[in-house]
């Protein structure tokens, strides 16, 4: 059996997020150390070298200075910041030559990394089947500001690998060629996060769907991830922590 150890964390942005990892990493028996947010000044930035672990739940504009902060500390860094993954070579440069640790996901519930999986399998089996046309929509509450989400978009990219009667994906408004692979992203009040994948024929039609309840699934991945990257060194995503 492994042994429970606490971890001492620091938090990378402090909004609704942030506040419940602290809550349920607490409650869990950890120990948050840093609690850095966007007017944070120097001193309080020294406090992240204290910590194991660093949990990354900011925006797309300050991600890649929080993440080459953590690698100047020689921190692992956690990061659930979706919107800037066409700076990941660039990170990743930054990874290696400081030797650090860094898990990215654009989801941390272990439901949705699931979820990845099936997709992915699925767009394979459906790849030499002709009459399906596919498409993406999620569902988010309204202060959610990036569209598609992240997970939307980690799913299109699934299907894409896979399935090659898509060449690309757009948000439903945008797309205009048979090629595309349409995401049509809606905002609704109080929504976690709904994301389903349908291929619909004349004869009948195959959804896959993924539904959250709540954060707290998010929140949880988050710190199982932080849990799993202490004392690592690498690049690793959700699919590395649970085997898949």
């Amino acid at each position: 059996m492994t042994m429970f150890t606490p971890l001492k964390i620091a938090l990378i942005g402090y909004g609704k997020m942030g506040q419940l990892i602290e809550q349920l990493a607490i409650e869990k028996g950890h120990t948050i150390v840093a609690k850095i947010h966007s007017k944070s000044n120097d001193t309080e930035w020294a406090l992240l070298q204290t910590a194991d672990v660093a949990i990354e739940f900011t925006q797309p504009e300050a991600v890649l200075h929080n993440i080459k902060k953590c690698f100047s500390f020689k921190v692992p860094v956690v990061v659930g910041t979706t919107g800037w993954y066409n700076h990941l070579d660039e990170v990743l440069d930054w990874q290696k030559h400081s030797n650090a640790g860094l898990l990215t996901a654009s989801n941390f519930s272990i439901g949705v990394n699931v979820f990845f999986k099936i997709n992915q399998i699925l767009a394979y089996m459906m790849d030499p089947i002709h009459g399906y046309e596919v498409s993406l929509q999620e569902i988010h509450h309204i202060h959610k500001k990036d569209a598609p989400s992240g997970t939307a978009i980690t799913l299109a990219e699934g299907i894409l690998k896979s399935y090659k009667q898509k060449q690309q994906w757009k948000l439903k408004d945008a797309s205009t060629e048979s090629h595309d692979l349409s995401i049509e992203a809606l905002r609704i009040d109080n929504v976690p996060g709904t994301h389903s994948v349908t291929y619909t024929s004349n004869i009948d039609s195959i959804e896959i769907k993924h539904t959250a309840h709540n954060r707290n699934g998010f929140a949880l991945g988050a710190i199982q991830a932080a849990e799993w990257l202490k004392g690592k060194t690498g690049y690793y995503t959700m699919q590395d922590l649970i085997g898949l």
